[in-house]
């Protein structure tokens, strides 16, 4: 028999005659069938508000409230309309067969009893019922899915739609000022010209910032990224993403300042943890005003080695801290220098934290800085795939 979660099926008995009760509680024991019983309508309807059976053997003949109102009562209800109903009956003219199929019915099984037959219509049935109820779960699981995925879908649809926004103006600034350099450049003093192409080169290196984090990006969503992990000295990938950003800290007069005292390793793939880093502090500079302190710490946490990247610039709003890390949502605060964000970095940086085991959390005060920070292990852990 068909069973879900292995289920035990459970028969309700409806019968104002104990011994019928008892002859059908016999045939249903010696198949291990559990069942309960009723002894006149409204203690059948009453017991079934209770307690669903998976299937009701239901006498139509009783004082008070017949089986075949029992049974319009049992379909007229939302939680109890699919229970199927077999009716007990001495009847066997076709009018009373037909009518009890009319009201919601399954099938009748003639008194006295056949217990062959009896068994037979029974476990039909009940394989029946508990395949519907098998079908009916399963379905729900799939509309749970599909909203989840129409969500995700969507959410996606979003993001691209930012993403295309986004890559529009670095190029629009790039078009521009190329387009104007070519038709004034023979007008313009050197220094107006510097200033130009300086535009240029600032707009074409966040075009690439953004192209080459939506690469990333989408290398791990489709599961294009390998995760390496190693033993390695997180000071030492510190070090060498602060000396690609040197140059701009200096431009900013911003300085990078690394703490790490008790030179740490962590089990971490470092080509991830490198890309995490330089964001973060990317982030740092964009959001620092000139003259300002940028931190990367690295403290011992027993098992995990906690990191963190820590500025005094000008802070996150508390409403955006809420949807920080979501694909769905956009932030286009500009930088102190005017630099633009686009949250696709710090996604990435989720997503690879997450493959480590950790996450991410970022605190922050408007006009006092904002802190980032996640969790490494120190030693090799057993770890998942993270499922999109």
């Amino acid at each position: 028999m068909v069973q879900e979660n292995d289920k035990q099926p459970r028969v309700l008995i409806v019968d104002d005659i104990a011994e019928n009760i008892q002859v059908l509680g016999n045939i249903l024991d010696e198949k291990d069938i559990e069942f309960s019983y009723a002894t006149d309508g409204r203690e059948a309807l009453e017991a079934v508000s209770y307690s669903k059976p998976d299937l009701i053997l239901l006498d139509v003949n009783m004082p008070g409230m017949s089986g075949f109102e029992v049974c319009k009562k049992l379909k007229e209800g939302a939680e109890t309309k699919e229970i199927p109903v077999i009716f007990l009956t001495a009847k066997t003219e076709p009018e009373d067969i037909i009518e009890g199929f009319t009201i919601g019915g399954v099938d009748y099984i003639t008194k006295p009893f056949n217990s062959k037959e009896m068994i037979s219509r029974v476990e039909t049935h009940l394989e029946l019922s508990m395949s519907r109820q098998m079908i009916a779960s399963r379905n729900h699981e799939l509309d749970k899915l599909n909203a989840e995925l129409k969500e995700i879908v969507a959410s996606k649809d979003k993001f691209f739609s930012i993403i295309a926004h986004d890559l529009k103006e670095p190029f629009n600034t790039m078009i521009g000022f190329s387009d104007l350099l070519l038709k004034t450049i023979d007008q313009k003093k050197p220094a107006q010209i510097k200033e130009m192409v300086r535009h240029i080169f600032n707009s074409s290196m966040h075009g690439f910032e953004l192209l080459n984090n939506l690469l990333e990006w989408s290398r791990s969503q489709t599961g294009r990224i390998e995760f390496k992990p190693d033993c390695l000295r997180i000071k030492e990938v510190i070090s060498s993403v602060t000396g690609l950003l040197q140059d701009t800290a200096d431009k900013k007069k911003i300085e990078l300042s690394i703490i790490d005292e008790n030179d740490l390793t962590v089990w971490a793939d470092s080509k991830m943890v490198g890309t995490v880093i330089r964001n973060l502090v990317t982030n740092a500079l964009k959001f620092t005003r000139p003259g300002g302190r940028i931190i990367i710490s690295c403290m011992d946490n027993q098992d995990y080695a906690r990191l963190s990247v820590e500025d005094n610039g000008i802070g996150i709003d508390k409403a955006k801290l809420e949807h920080f890390f979501r694909i769905d949502t956009h932030f286009s605060t500009p930088g102190t220098e005017n630099e633009r964000g686009t949250g696709l970095g710090l996604l990435l940086c989720r997503e690879f934290i997450e493959r480590h085991g950790g996450e991410i959390r970022v605190e922050s005060e408007p006009g006092k800085g904002s802190k980032f920070s996640f969790s490494l292990p120190k030693h090799k852990i057993q770890t998942v795939d993270i499922q999109k």
